[in-house]
């Protein structure tokens, strides 16, 4: 997580640190392994090729009003006088939502058909503490006290034997609530964090791997094939960052910042061919109780530059990567004094990439009208896990969904192939 929105929680994940301090991994950064009663696991050899989902966070409750305007409702107008954006100023303006003028770097994925956005998507209630908000987002599992995360459960129901490169947040080594239980993840800065401390000298890391393999073998217990799996590990991770540090192929341009180095670096993963499943990255820095109008702009701008830059970067490889964005919530309908907008409810998704049925937006709408708010926001329409749900079927048809999200009654939206 990023910013305030880090509760610094000591069990929401291992850092670097800790995990070096524990020597579980032989100065693996940012490597979590999993522990099932004694054993200490950590699978090392993934499937190559897979589809991938790339799950983008925004962090501090997007304003879904502001990324896809709905400029025909005049209640839309009325509450935000001085933020409000006219049809006019909209991109692809049907006869009810335009997308924000900032998004004319995706402009032609939408065109294209693989942008799309799902409108009056949320919590199944209403939930404006952050942290809170989040948790229930991430974990996606009502009434259950496990933690243990929706990407998680998905990376588990993909039938083969989890491997600690399946699944990975990237940017912070802050777990998230989504990647947390019995799969093996990886939060890391940056990948470069990923490999021995001395993985490029030849000579010191063949001595190590001799060393293990002399001394452990297939006897060596828990403590053994702990090191063992760890080197095997680091010399996976190796490619991760030699393409993590090849400058953005096909002309992409990152926007500058932690963000933008994620995504490259998620790039290079998918590219690198060494099986990621899943990846998970925090784009912070949405919580705009003030000067909505610039500060959101802002936003979508290095959000759209990034995805372009992205799905540009990625090449062929595009074809089996399908990203979402989520946010903890929406914002409120109506502008506050400062010209911003306080926590609401409702807000967006946007989905991009492999499968979509893009170039429009999904929604069942609910109006803005009084009658139709929930005190004073967006109303939810479409719960977020059905949109989830119906990219995992698409996608990952290996995976049951009812096993990743608990207890849900799903209903078909009409957003993927």
């Amino acid at each position: 997580m990023t910013g305030t929105d880090d509760c610094g929680c000591a069990d929401y994940g291992l850092t670097r640190r800790s995990l070096l301090a524990s020597g579980a991994a032989l100065g693996l950064g940012g490597v979590v392994t999993s522990m099932v009663g004694d054993v200490l696991t950590s699978a090392v050899y993934g499937a190559t090729g897979g589809n991938v989902l790339v799950v983008l966070s925004l962090r501090g409750g997007a304003d879904g009003l502001s990324m896809v305007v709905p400029h025909a409702e005049a209640a839309y107008h009325a509450a935000r006088p001085t933020t409000a954006l006219k049809a006019t100023e909209l991109l692809h303006a049907d006869a009810t939502f335009g997308l924000h003028p900032k998004f004319a770097p995706v402009s032609r994925w939408w065109q294209a058909g693989s942008l799309a956005a799902v409108h009056a998507v949320g919590l199944p209630a209403p939930n404006r503490s952050h942290f809170e908000a989040m948790e229930e987002l991430e974990d996606a599992d009502p009434g259950s006290s496990a933690r243990v995360g929706w990407i998680n459960r998905m990376i588990t129901g993909l039938g083969a034997q989890p491997d600690v490169l399946d699944a990975m947040q990237l940017g912070s080594t802050t777990m998230p609530t989504s990647l947390l239980g019995p799969a093996p993840a990886v939060a890391t800065e940056t990948v470069d964090d990923l490999g021995l401390p001395f993985a490029d000298d030849a000579r010191l890391s063949g001595a190590l791997g001799s060393f293990l393999q002399t001394t452990y073998g297939r006897r060596g217990g828990v403590v053994g094939s702990a090191g063992l799996d760890a080197y095997a590990l680091s010399r996976r991770t190796r490619s991760i960052a030699d393409a993590a540090r090849r400058p953005p192929a096909n002309g992409a341009r990152y926007a500058s910042g932690d963000t933008g180095r994620a995504m490259a670096h998620a790039a290079g993963l998918v590219t690198s061919g060494l099986g990621v499943r899943a990846i998970a990255i925090d784009a912070g820095g949405w919580d705009h109780h003030i000067g909505l109008r610039w500060n959101v702009a802002s936003r979508i701008e290095e959000l759209a530059t990034n995805l372009a830059a992205f799905f540009t970067d990625l090449g062929p490889a595009a074809d089996r990567v399908t990203l979402l964005t989520m946010s903890e919530f929406g914002r409120r309908l109506r502008e506050n004094g400062a010209n911003g907008v306080d926590h609401g409810y409702g807000s967006c998704v946007l989905l991009m990439g492999a499968g979509v049925k893009g170039g429009r937006v999904h929604a069942r709408w609910p109006g803005l009208g009084t009658e139709q708010q929930v005190d004073g926001d967006l109303a939810v329409t479409t719960d977020y896990r059905d949109v989830v749900a119906e990219v995992l079927r698409s996608r990952f048809p290996e995976v049951d969904v009812s096993g990743v999200f608990p207890g849900l009654v799903q209903r078909p939206l009409g957003v993927m192939a």
